[in-house]
């Protein structure tokens, strides 16, 4: 059963949850390009900027970026409070966890606009900016899950070695993740690159990169390797190993370059993000119910041909 057999209500909230993922992806990769120019402050006040909803002659490009990672948290905000509203106004044509899980995701979207505040309040404190990021993540996580399960209303578990192998890949890429933002909010790379001090951030996150690297790839190989439903998601698993061999090179290629190339660190943290959304989605991706074929009926009566 696909999301065109669902019920009306369902199809749009799963539609929703689809274009919530993609905002929460946005979400994530422009707060680290808003860290990597060094805009994080360039609002120095909050929630407005500069004292209004849009400043105007402060506008810069700094000033855009963290401004505009701030309008798009809002209107996930929204979004997610509109889903929520939905879930519980039609509670009985929908999942009786949908309402409540709606729910806490709104109380996770006010928790991380509490993060943001005090990010800016705070003066960009390393540990509170990574809670940021990881809780950003675990929105990412849920809503991706979420989506996967409203486009599926009936469908059979998944093997238990599907959703522990993936499920193992996707804390270690949220840990990486996690790992290469404390690293990069105590700025250890740039002084372990430029003046050999705090290396030990910059050493565990390229030793773990390897490992993390390689399960994702040993999920990938296992899963075709099984055949069946498993091996029918070679599209998504193909996608997962090239995610997985453009974030290796992406990382070597920004230390080759020093973290001189803001671009390249930006398109690291993107495929992180696209990464862990991904193996989000197939953690929660289950085989469609089999359903055996309307029985057809043949109507054995001769059918005599009728002249006028």
């Amino acid at each position: 059963m696909t999301v065109s057999s669902t019920s009306p209500v369902r199809r749009r909230l799963a539609l929703l949850s689809a274009h919530l993922v993609v905002a929460l992806i946005a979400l994530v990769v422009i707060g680290g390009a808003t860290r990597v120019m060094e805009a994080g402050l360039a609002c120095p006040d909050w929630p407005l900027c500069y004292g209004t909803l849009l400043p105007g002659r402060q506008m810069n490009v700094q000033v855009f970026l963290e401004w505009f990672h701030r309008l798009d948290a809002f209107v996930v905000g929204v979004a997610l409070l509109v889903m929520a509203t939905a879930s519980v106004v039609w509670r009985r044509l929908l999942p009786q966890w949908l309402p409540w899980l709606c729910t806490g995701l709104v109380c996770l979207v006010a928790l991380q606009g509490g993060l943001g505040a005090l990010t800016v309040l705070q003066l960009l404190p390393s540990g509170i900016v990574t809670a940021h990021l990881a809780l950003a993540l675990t929105l990412v996580v849920l809503m991706s899950g979420l989506t996967q399960r409203l486009l599926q209303p009936s469908a059979d578990d998944s093997p238990l070695w599907w959703r522990l192998f993936s499920g193992f890949a996707l804390v270690g890429v949220v840990s990486q993740s996690l790992l290469g933002a404390r690293m990069a909010t105590s700025w250890a790379a740039q002084r372990c690159l430029f003046d050999g001090e705090n290396c030990r951030w910059l050493l565990w996150h390229r030793s773990m990169a390897t490992p993390v690297a390689s399960l994702v790839l040993l999920f990938v190989v296992t899963a075709l390797i099984a055949g069946g439903w498993s091996r029918r998601q070679w599209p998504f698993l193909l996608g997962l190993s090239l995610l997985v061999s453009a974030q290796v090179a992406l990382g070597v290629l920004t230390m080759r370059l020093g973290l001189s190339q803001p671009g390249v660190t930006v398109a690291h943290q993107l495929v992180a993000a696209l990464l862990v959304a991904l193996l989000a989605a197939l953690v929660a991706r289950r085989p469609q119910t089999s359903t055996s074929p309307l029985p057809v009926v043949l109507d054995d009566t001769p059918m005599e041909p009728c002249h006028g």
